[in-house]
């Protein structure tokens, strides 16, 4: 079973979320804001997708820092962590997505299985913490980018997802 947490400020991390959502045939009750939840909530679902957009020079979504610390002290065992976020790459290009790179630092020891880790392809931007030897470790999402741009990134995540499993 699939579950959706995410934290979103302007809106944008929250329509990827559902767009995410219908990509993999998840029912909107098991996509989730992070605001005001308890971290427990994830123990009911196998995989976990999370999303943040970034904010300032490379920060979590506010919502986030109650849930993430939450999680921290949850066990992850067995469960696959699929990493999404937002960004502007024009305007942050050090810090672009650098939430997704957080997340991903924040969880390394729960006991978790990240996937989705891809080759980045027609971005312009590879050396924030959302790029790890050579692959960002989840979805990056440049609000600057066009739809299309942006739909083609989705795909390719999506793809590698259910590659692994997911």
């Amino acid at each position: 079973m699939k579950g959706i947490f995410y934290g979103s400020t302007t809106g944008t991390t929250g329509s990827l979320a559902g767009r995410i959502a219908e990509e993999l045939g998840i029912a909107a009750a098991d996509v989730h804001d992070v605001a005001g939840m308890a971290a427990d909530a994830v123990q009911r679902y196998d995989c976990l997708l999370l999303g943040s957009s970034t904010w300032g020079c490379g920060e979590l979504q506010d919502d986030w820092f109650g849930f993430l610390e939450g999680l921290k002290g949850q066990d992850l065992s067995g469960k696959s962590v699929a990493l999404f976020g937002c960004g502007d790459s024009s305007m942050y290009p050090d810090t672009f997505c650098d939430a997704v790179g957080i997340l991903r630092e924040e969880l390394a020891g729960t006991g978790c299985r990240f996937v989705g880790a891809y080759a980045p392809q027609n971005y312009s931007v590879t050396d924030s913490k959302v790029c790890e030897d050579g692959k960002f470790v989840g979805l990056a999402i440049d609000e600057a980018d066009s739809e299309a741009v942006s739909s083609e990134h989705l795909k390719q995540w999506i793809a590698v997802l259910k590659e692994e499993g997911v």
